[in-house]
């Protein structure tokens, strides 16, 4: 009984953590996006946004936001905190409401509580449960391998690409990126947790993780300058979750509670999230 009242404290935790985190989220997006906007044509998207200090004061915002997420993630799994972050987007609408000057419209409000009861669905019918805290490398070696040389191939075609074209595969390579970036958090917090700094120092997600987190960073300025948000921030939306999931229960074998019919509800609810997600990441930015 003991140990199942704890488990639904950390996992309220967790949601509360990774809340905070995708409030954060929705103004460095919409900042880092608008400075990308601006960078003249044939110049380095990353060398040019680095030069302004908004880009400085977004990404400061940004790493609160991770900073956030990982806290989340070391009180409850992934499959908690990832529903969560999602709703990032929903914080984006007021603030680019702002920005642009315009109002709220009444779709946008449906759309984002249609995104808020189906996270809400995914996380409390679904009651997501924690996997192996530190999973061999004989789990991790096959969905590196495959990323590594899925994603390589991606940003090449993208090269070769102009326009909405490239931002649109520029957005599912970034997106995928920051996927793998959850699950490596999810390892790096439960060996903080359990190891201290020491744990970090040691371990090999740390290192796998700044360098994923680096190249996540590249390719979103690049989808950002390479056509408006309204292409690559969906892309970005939809192939975060999607792989964190997979690899969640690949890599860190979490899963839901859930059986039956309940499993439809489920596919239900990630269906519309990933549908909201699209509509509102189309609707709110240009």
């Amino acid at each position: 009984m003991g140990t199942s009242i704890d488990s639904v404290e950390n996992n309220l935790l967790a949601a509360i953590f990774a809340l905070a985190s995708a409030l954060t989220i929705a103004w460095g997006t919409v900042v880092r996006h608008r400075i990308a906007k601006a960078v003249p044509a044939g110049k380095s998207p990353f060398l040019t946004a680095i030069k302004r200090p908004m880009w400085w004061a977004g990404m400061s915002t940004a790493i609160m936001a991770y900073c956030l997420q990982v806290v989340a993630l070391g009180f409850g799994p992934l499959l908690v905190v990832q529903p969560i972050l999602v709703m990032s987007l929903i914080f984006t609408i007021p603030v680019a409401a702002i920005y642009d000057n315009h109002r709220v419209s009444k779709a946008e409000l449906f759309w984002a509580s249609l995104l808020t009861v189906s996270v809400s669905v995914m996380v409390i019918l679904g009651r997501p449960i924690g996997g192996q805290s530190h999973p061999s490398f004989s789990r991790w070696w096959l969905a590196l391998l495959l990323g590594v040389l899925v994603l390589f191939v991606m940003d090449r075609v993208a090269k070769h690409q102009k326009g909405r074209n490239r931002a649109l595969i520029l957005g599912l390579v970034t997106g995928a990126i920051f996927g793998y970036v959850a699950v490596l958090s999810k390892a790096v917090a439960d060996s903080f947790v359990s190891s201290g700094v020491l744990g970090l120092i040691i371990s090999w997600e740390s290192y796998a993780l700044i360098f994923a987190a680096t190249m996540g960073t590249l390719v979103q300025q690049s989808a950002f300058n390479a056509s408006s948000l309204r292409t690559s921030l969906p892309a970005m939306k939809i192939a975060e979750p999607i792989i964190a999931f997979g690899l969640g229960f690949a890599v860190l074998g979490e899963s839901f509670r859930v059986d039956g019919f309940d499993w439809i509800w489920l596919g239900v609810a990630f269906f519309l999230m990933v549908l909201s997600t699209v509509v509102l990441s189309r609707r709110n930015v240009t």
